[in-house]
């Protein structure tokens, strides 16, 4: 919408840790990005939804330093019923192209 790029939320459906699903929803979320001309530098606004907030400590592990020196302003939370797809882990954002 003009400069600025919504990316629904991604999950992770596969076996895996919280870090091994951090890691992979930010790839994608990176990959989306770069192919409209965007980047990580340039997201704004982050949510992130867990299964539970006892896997914030490894979300926060595999998320710090991927959005480079000033990081978007972001909000987590647990989702009550779960993540859909029993993902341990589902991130939206906005970002300016």
């Amino acid at each position: 919408f003009g400069n600025m790029v919504f990316i629904a939320g991604i999950g992770a459906h596969f076996k895996g840790d919280i870090k091994a699903h951090t890691t992979h929803v930010l790839d994608e979320i990176e990959k989306r990005l770069v192919s409209v001309g965007s980047s990580m530098s340039k997201v704004l606004k982050v949510n992130v939804y867990l299964n539970t907030l006892d896997d914030y400590a490894g979300m926060n592990e595999a998320y710090l330093g991927r959005f480079g020196a000033e990081p978007p302003v972001r909000t987590t939370i647990a989702a009550a019923s779960g993540i859909p797809g029993d993902s341990l882990v589902e991130i939206d954002c906005i970002a300016s192209i």
